[in-house]
């Protein structure tokens, strides 16, 4: 009973997120229609996709209000890019492949040098910006000031194209929804949409888009979306207590463990499912490239933003974030571990003309191993403490250059 209640509270909130993101796909996809391919996936889709990570940050830092916090934040993060880096590109182009639409998925090497390369050198930064034993203002300044140097190089290098003309839009828009649903003459009730949280209907329902109906459809999924991770926090810190109490049903046992690996594969998962759905959906539609730079792009925002933002409002209203030696030490080996499977992963989409079932297969694969690191490491499994002791050791030769 002790784990069942913030399981279900978990899944609750996953199906909110679940639901919203149908909102963040169709205002993001009007909001970003003259941007130019990757340019969509790796700045509106994965700002909009990426909320749920920001959002979970924020309330760890203000809810917990302590280090517990800031490694809560960090672990839905580095959990988040880590689920972005492989699940979902490899869901993505499976969907697309046992669907029959394609044997092979290409994407541009372009795409992925851009993507790719900035992701890396972020990372490195990280690894080194982050390693000290005090946490400031400015360590999140520098995080969201790399975001903004990313986000003006994307649109600034960005090809131009044709613009698109919102009638165009909205005929193609209407082309589309005939073709891949049945439309119910009889539109639902105001009241059955904001049940079921079809904020679609709601908000547009058979009128065209415009700006006027896209921004509140993004902003209320948005909302939603925050609501959910406060409640997926709350989840987080009951399953990580030794015990817990939840009003007017009692006091439960939780697993004991430090919130950062809960945060890692429970807080993470739930986040990521925006970036999963609006990376499957362009991949459905032949953009492959904004399905892979939507997930690397997500990622950018996760650790620049959803990290770096937070980090700076909590510092900044709060004072420095003391960081405990065992927070310092995992949090420097989830760093490390990001590092190096985004390495990883860069060569297995770059080496190459395709990806395909096996490069996918793989992708998986490395998934589930992080899975067996993590809880072998909350554990103190002995093979997951040797790779931890890998990873410190690369993080103390990084930081040899600099502390």
């Amino acid at each position: 009973m002790g784990l069942l209640i913030p399981i279900i509270l978990v899944a609750f909130c996953s199906i909110v997120i679940w639901r919203s993101v149908d909102g963040f796909t169709v205002a993001s996809d009007y909001l970003g229609r003259n941007l130019s391919d990757g340019v969509k996936g790796a700045t509106i889709n994965a700002i909009a996709s990426s909320m749920p990570e920001l959002f979970t940050t924020i309330f760890f830092l203000f809810f917990l209000n302590d280090v517990d916090g800031f490694s809560g934040g960090i672990g839905t993060t580095a959990g988040s890019a880590i689920f972005n880096a492989m699940i979902i590109p490899a869901v993505a182009i499976l969907a697309v492949i046992y669907a029959g639409m394609t044997k092979v998925v290409t994407v541009s090497k372009k795409v992925i040098r851009r993507d790719g390369i900035a992701l890396i050198l972020t990372e490195g930064i990280l690894i080194v910006l982050i390693s000290g034993n005090s946490l400031y203002w400015w360590h999140g300044a520098i995080l969201m000031g790399i975001y903004v140097i990313y986000i003006t190089y994307m649109l600034t290098t960005m090809t131009k194209g044709e613009k698109v003309d919102d009638d165009a839009y909205h005929e193609q828009k209407q082309s589309e929804l005939f073709e891949d649903i049945e439309v119910d003459e009889k539109d639902s009730s105001r009241l059955q949409q904001g049940i079921t949280l079809d904020f679609e209907g709601f908000f547009v329902g058979g009128k065209k888009m415009t700006n006027a109906n896209a921004w509140p459809l993004l902003i209320t999924s948005t909302l939603t979306i925050a609501v959910s991770c406060y409640l997926l926090v709350l989840a987080c810190e009951w399953i990580g207590a030794k015990s817990y109490n939840v009003p007017l049903i009692g006091t439960f046992e939780g697993l004991d463990i430090p919130i950062l690996f809960v945060a890692l594969i429970i807080a993470s998962m739930a986040s990521s499912i925006p970036d999963t759905i609006i990376s499957m959906k362009d991949a459905q539609k032949g953009n492959y490239d904004d399905a892979v730079s939507n997930a690397m792009g997500s990622n950018m925002f996760d650790i620049c933003f959803a990290l770096g933002f937070p980090l700076f409002l909590f510092t900044l209203l709060h004072g420095p974030i003391q960081m405990t030696p065992e927070i310092n030490e995992l949090s420097g080996e989830l760093r490390v571990l990001l590092f190096l499977i985004t390495i990883v992963v860069f060569f297995i989409f770059y080496l190459g003309k395709s990806v395909g079932k096996i490069k996918s297969f793989m992708l998986l694969g490395l998934y589930i191993l992080f899975l067996f690191y993590v809880v072998g490491r909350s554990y103190n499994d002995p093979i997951s403490s040797a790779v931890a002791d890998f990873l410190r050791a690369i993080l103390h030769f990084f930081n040899s250059f600099f502390y």
